[in-house]
């Protein structure tokens, strides 16, 4: 049930889940811009039901890791970049041109808007919004909002809480334990 569309490129050491779009131009198993990487048989694995938009690309893991895995149910939207050893869960949105670094692990449910830049080593939390355009340098704390230049918390992410069937008792707690 996978549809690779012309002139996608899926390439050795991928691996691609069912019910998967994979759009024009859009790269899966590339090796990885790492200098450290000599060869080694490594995945790019991708979920069921993801959709990597036009010109996304997933290159593959290195001796670090072994693999670069983008989960279930994620939308990688055109240009985005997941570099080698990435870690996404599921129900990841990535709107146009998002970049990740190196080893960067993002947890289900996060959206990350448009032309973020995330450092190596980064860790996204779920259920997190990140306003397009911000540089992550540093982790990004579960349900919370983040944006602005350098990056600040700007609360939580009430609203994709609720949306996700949080209560609002389960909402309270988690600012209550923010204000703390």
């Amino acid at each position: 049930g996978t549809e690779v569309m012309a002139n996608a490129s899926v390439m050795w050491g991928s691996r691609i889940g069912r019910d998967c779009k994979i759009f024009p131009s859009a790269v899966v198993g590339a090796i990885p811009q790492d200098l450290k990487f000599k060869g080694e048989e490594t995945l790019a694995i991708i979920g069921d039901r993801t959709v990597l938009r036009e010109c996304a690309t997933v290159h593959r893991g290195t001796a670090s890791k072994g693999k670069t895995v983008v989960g279930n149910d994620c939308l990688i939207m055109a240009y985005c970049h997941v570099a080698h050893d990435c870690l996404l869960h599921d129900h990841i949105i990535m709107s146009n041109a998002v970049q990740l670094a190196g080893e960067v692990v993002v947890d289900d449910y996060a959206i990350i808007g448009g032309g973020c830049l995330v450092h190596q080593f980064t860790h996204i939390g779920a259920h997190i919004m990140l306003q397009g355009g911000t540089k992550v340098t540093k982790d990004v704390p579960p349900y919370a909002i983040a944006a602005r230049e350098p990056m600040q918390y700007c609360g939580i992410n009430s609203v994709g809480l609720n949306r996700r069937g949080f209560t609002r008792e389960q909402i309270e707690a988690i600012q209550d334990t923010y204000r703390i």
